[in-house]
């Protein structure tokens, strides 16, 4: 009976670093959840504007955001899964951004598309850039690699089109 009361030392170690959290792995998993929910609320805002916008030009250039969109969530996806990090919408923020969008008046829609893309794209980009500076995961740092500069020529492609908008 009292060797079934005995604490095993080892036993404890192994459970208390299981459950220990580093403030790195913290850091990565907001970045994860965040990054992923902000590339599902540019989806979503896309996919609007393919269906109400009437100028090609927005069209095509919400199409091309849907499908880079589309990409980094599912590497977002990959490596939060490969870190055991469950990504679930933790704020519904966005949902006031896409009620504007779909009460939004058809000459008014390009110009609140912009500007809301543009306020989530610079969030997105603000994201890679701060995980780029507080992690040196491989992984983590190649896909802003990857997409930070793909984000900043999208940027740009949009304020060209905002100009000539306006």
């Amino acid at each position: 009976m009292s060797s079934c009361k005995k604490n095993n030392p080892i036993e404890n170690s192994l459970k208390n670093e299981t459950f220990t959290k580093t403030e790195k792995e913290e850091i990565e998993a907001f970045f994860f959840i965040a990054t992923a929910n902000v590339s599902k609320s540019i989806i979503s805002k896309s996919q609007i504007a393919q269906q109400k916008s009437s100028d090609f030009t927005i069209q095509e250039l919400s199409k091309k955001i849907e499908s880079n969109q589309n990409q980094l969530l599912q590497e977002v996806s990959k490596m939060a899964n490969k870190k055991l990090i469950i990504i679930t919408e933790i704020n519904a923020t966005h949902k006031r951004d896409l009620y504007d969008l779909i009460d939004a008046t058809s000459a008014d829609f390009n110009k609140t598309y912009l500007e809301s893309i543009t306020e989530s794209l610079q969030e997105q980009i603000g994201l890679l850039e701060s995980i780029s500076k507080q992690t040196n995961d491989k992984a983590i740092l190649k896909l802003v690699l990857q997409y930070l500069p793909e984000q900043y020529q999208i940027l740009r492609e949009m304020q060209r089109i905002k100009n000539e908008i306006n």
